[in-house]
């Protein structure tokens, strides 16, 4: 962008500035800002506001991400002709009181074209060439500070908002749109305290009813997050008796009933309510959110039949609003996931849910990640279902237990009976009587179905029904695939000679899992506890959902308070309460430094640079190790075992240290004779006795050694080169590995 200089050939005397001024006043400036007005109107009206969320305190065009080249374009004649205006005034009118506002206007086109950083020029401009003007600063600080929220650098916003801050105590007008700016940072710090402060100040400040009434309802909401039930009721009453559009005033009454079913703690009124809201023909293009509303009482309640019920209402009643609808699909995911364990449903409604709502819908990253992991999270879940079930049937008496399984391998349908010739004679006869009745349904017809079947060999000839089946000839791929399905459909179908003697099998091979022993039991409940884990793991690192994790971390707490990984669950609550409950946060990490002050957890939470000693030092020990190794492949032993024993003692019981020792083992094997390499075996395998690496390999060359032991005792060097006629030491080379970064 490049600022707008020109040499004035008019004379700067005071008959011509007033012109000027008269000129730039009324027939730019003033028109400018009737352009500007409508645009902003016209805006205001192609806005969808999403009423699930916040709403933003004022409306601008899309935010743009840094990883984007491309910048939305909200262009338009109003916009054109505004600027064409304002440059006219900065070329033309250059003696005229009215610079500021020609730079400000050529701002604002650009920050409303989605030009962020040309309106960040302008507006940067006015700020250093006005700043003594402080109504002219503060307003060129404000837009300064939107158009770099507008492009996400929240680091120079707010530095623009502290100087914000700083300046409205010196002006007495002009003072609401900077506290919105204000309120709106706030808001997206989830910061809602300040925020309610700068939107009572703004409201107070603002002459435009329009924007009083807006910032009212995003105050009900905001008190409403801030459990203040009282003033939340009072904010979305006035937006209800205001002249407010008609789907903010609908909301505004949805949220009356919600908040004044939290004050007097019933919701039994609540679902009457929100349906009688139906009848009122008004309302019609709402009853997609009524429904939903209804379904979130019912989910309230645990009424998961219900709710299941009503949020299907709502996407079937969604025809205008996409985004309510992508939001009721998201919910009927969460019930199918969460609360009926119904996976398979669940990963459609997540993927129709991804599908339908916008991409810049809240935490959609995460649901795109949970969406795309599904089968990670319910095979984890199924888990925990599975054992929870075993156990319960465990706890049955015998007699109960015998008929609770014998009930889960019922037949869920009867087998067809075998019908014998006379039925089916007559069941053809009534077939052929029904055919010649005038039902006009083509399966109903034998001379139609017989018809088609005869074209259909016409064209096609013989072919066997499958995926493809117009091919005549497939790939072996395609043959694979149909068998395979075929071969699925009837293990689904389950067809057997003797389904008696199957039922039978599947009782015992189920009764062999009920966990009927304490040690079963304990087995079965590590299981569920893994499970939980890394169900919360994935939460916390994978999707980075903090909340979600929190709370499955809880529930493994409360189910196994004396699980034997406390100091890992205690450490992954510490973190996942960060920001959210910080009074939280710091109990658990309490507990880490009191019951295990010398667990990596701990050492982590004292020094926080304790992470990247640790890679530091894994960095180094690695390069130690693959520099020894390089020395055993040279076939230097001696130096080998030398470099083992410095790093032995440089960095006593380190990450590598059993693969350190058996290096130098192999070459003291190499060097000497068998009885120092059998020591050197004995002092690992003492000292590692639980590893599950380099300790069996080493039983494995003990094993081989004692089976050649007379050949091993008559060399003086235990492990040498062979030639091919001599017995060979097992695995030799493959057994040495390098490490890896």
């Amino acid at each position: 962008m490049v600022l707008i200089y020109s040499c004035s050939t008019q004379k700067n005397n005071a008959a011509n500035r007033r012109l000027q001024n008269l000129s730039a006043r009324y027939n730019y400036i003033y028109n400018s800002n009737v352009l500007l007005t409508t645009y902003q109107e016209n805006l205001a009206q192609t806005y969808k506001d999403n009423y699930e969320q916040t709403l933003a305190v004022y409306i601008a065009p899309p935010s743009v991400d840094y990883l984007s080249e491309a910048t939305s374009s909200g262009d338009s004649k109003e916009l054109t002709d505004i600027s064409l205006k304002a440059q006219t005034i900065v070329s033309e009118k250059n003696f005229s009181n009215y610079i500021d506002e020609a730079y400000i206007l050529l701002g604002k086109t650009n920050f409303y074209k989605g030009n962020y950083y040309n309106a960040a020029e302008y507006f940067d401009y006015v700020e250093r060439a006005y700043k003594k003007n402080k109504s002219v600063y503060l307003n060129a600080l404000n837009w300064k500070a939107r158009t770099y929220m507008q492009l996400q650098n929240d680091k120079m916003s707010l530095r623009l908002l502290d100087s914000v801050l700083v300046t409205l105590d010196s002006v007495k007008k002009g003072k609401a749109e900077p506290l919105a700016t204000l309120a709106q940072m706030s808001i997206n710090q989830h910061d809602y305290k300040k925020a309610i402060n700068y939107l009572e100040k703004a409201i107070k400040a603002s002459g435009d009813g329009k924007s009083r009434t807006r910032w009212s309802y995003i105050l009900g909401q905001l008190f409403e997050y801030d459990k203040n039930y009282e003033a939340s009721l009072k904010n979305y009453t006035k937006v209800e008796h205001s002249n407010a559009p008609f789907e903010m005033y609908f909301n505004a009454r949805l949220s009356k009933i919600r908040v004044n079913d939290l004050i007097n703690q019933q919701t039994s009124d609540r679902k009457a309510q929100l349906l009688k809201l139906i009848k009122d023909d008004k309302n019609l293009d709402y009853t997609d959110q009524i429904y939903y509303e209804v379904a979130e009482d019912y989910y309230d309640d645990r009424d998961y039949k219900k709710a299941e019920a009503f949020y299907k209402l709502s996407v079937k009643e969604s025809t205008i609003n996409q985004n309510q609808k992508g939001i009721s699909y998201l919910k009927l995911a969460d019930l199918y996931f969460s609360a009926l364990n119904d996976y398979v449903n669940a990963k459609l409604y997540y993927d129709s849910a991804i599908n339908t709502l916008p991409k810049n819908y809240r935490n959609y990253e995460q649901l795109l990640k949970k969406a795309q992991n599904l089968e990670y999270l319910s095979d984890r879940y199924k888990i925990i279902n599975t054992q929870d079930t075993l156990q319960f049937i465990a706890k049955l008496s015998v007699t109960d237990r015998e008929n609770k399984i014998a009930q889960q391998f019922e037949p869920k349908v009867q087998p067809i009976a075998v019908e014998d010739k006379n039925n089916i004679q007559k069941g053809a006869s009534n077939t052929a009587l029904n055919s010649n009745r005038g039902n006009t349904f083509y399966f109903s017809s034998l001379t139609a179905i017989s018809r088609g079947y005869t074209d259909f060999k016409k064209r096609w000839g013989n072919r066997i029904w499958g995926n493809n089946w117009r091919q005549s000839v497939k790939s072996s791929s395609q043959i694979t695939q149909q068998s395979q399905a075929n071969a699925t459909i009837n293990g689904d179908l389950n067809i057997s000679a003797n389904p008696k003697k199957d039922v039978i099998t599947q009782i015992q091979a189920y009764t062999a899992l009920l966990p009927l022993t304490n040690d079963q039991l304990n087995k079965s409940n590590q299981q569920i506890i893994s499970a939980y884990l890394e169900i919360g793991g994935f939460y916390q690192q994978v999707l980075e959902d903090q909340k979600e994790s929190a709370k499955v971390y809880e529930i493994l707490l409360n189910r196994f308070p004396k699980n034997n990984h406390l100091e890992t669950i205690y450490y992954s609550l510490y973190l996942a309460y960060k920001g959210i409950d910080q009074n939280k946060s710091d109990a658990y990490k309490n507990l880490i430094l009191t019951k295990y002050p010398s667990s990596s957890y701990a050492k982590i939470i004292l020094d926080p640079s304790y992470t990247t000693k640790q890679n530091a030092l894994y960095l180094t020990i690695n390069k130690l190790y693959n520099d020894v190794f390089s020395l055993y492949e040279k076939k230097e032993y001696v130096s080998v075992i030398t470099s083992v024993n410095d790093a032995n003692q440089r960095f006593p019981g380190n990450s590598l240290q059993i693969q350190y020792d058996y290096l130098k083992a192999i070459s003291i094997g190499r060097t000497q004779n068998l009885d120092s390499l059998l020591f050197a075996f004995q002092k690992i395998t003492t000292k590692y006795p639980n590893d599950s690496l380099i300790t069996p390999l080493i039983k494995d060359h003990l094993t081989y050694i004692n089976g050649n032991l007379q050949v091993f005792k008559s060399r003086k060097i235990a492990l040498i080169d062979f030639d091919e006629t001599e017995p060979k030491f097992v695995a030799q080379k493959s057994s040495v590995v390098r490490a890896t970064n």
